[in-house]
């Protein structure tokens, strides 16, 4: 438990569930349901995870041209995807957007979280589908965050980071960056890239035994 951490570094549904990672029985059927997921990610999205946004809680009215307009100024947008009712063609409040360099995703990430769009203020943090392993979206009973207090939260994310254990011994240095903005747990930069991968699945490992 010493490398304990306000941000999750795998995905696991029964921590996501909980307000400090440590529970042992899931509290609610969604989180019996993300367990019991197997979920791959979307094959069909292209991109580079790395560098792309997931920006959630928009305003239903809110286009493509004003989000384009909205983010260009961080930096050179590549792609930007919202995602519509595949029947309805309404607007489901969130849209993932790709830039070409990586500094232009981490100041986006930095400045536009609660940026206010269209009077709806946003929820913005890398993409987790393709970059966090073990993911389950919410649809499926896992996800990060959540905006209702009676709804089902989750945790280990930047808009609900884990709260520290009561029997846990954290350095002070690391509990500070409870909301999310701490290095230790921001994603690697560019040359760390490859570590990233074999760092989590040597996690992943450990956690399965």
């Amino acid at each position: 438990m010493a490398d304990w951490s306000p941000i999750a570094k795998v995905y696991d549904p029964l921590k996501a569930g909980s307000i400090d990672g440590t529970d042992v029985e899931p509290h609610d059927r969604a989180v019996w349901r993300a367990m019991g997921a197997r979920y791959k990610p979307n094959k069909g999205v292209v991109g580079d995870p790395l560098l792309t946004l997931f920006v959630s809680r928009l305003n239903p009215q809110t286009t493509e041209d004003k989000l384009h307009k909205v983010f260009s100024k961080y930096g050179d947008i590549q792609r930007l995807r919202l995602v519509r009712d595949i029947v309805t063609g309404f607007s489901k409040g969130y849209a993932f957007i790709e830039y070409k360099e990586e500094r232009s995703v981490v100041r986006a990430r930095r400045d536009a979280n609660k940026l206010v769009v269209d009077q709806h203020e946003v929820f913005v943090d890398f993409e987790q589908e393709r970059t966090l392993k073990g993911w389950v979206p919410r649809r499926l009973g896992g996800g990060l965050g959540g905006k209702k207090e009676s709804g089902q939260l989750r945790f280990g994310g930047r808009d609900r980071p884990f709260r520290k254990p009561i029997n846990l011994g954290v350095d002070p240095v690391q509990e500070r960056g409870g909301g999310g903005g701490g290095r230790e747990w921001d994603r690697p930069s560019g040359r760390a890239r490859d570590d990233r991968d074999r760092h989590r699945t040597a996690e992943w490992d450990t956690h399965m035994h």
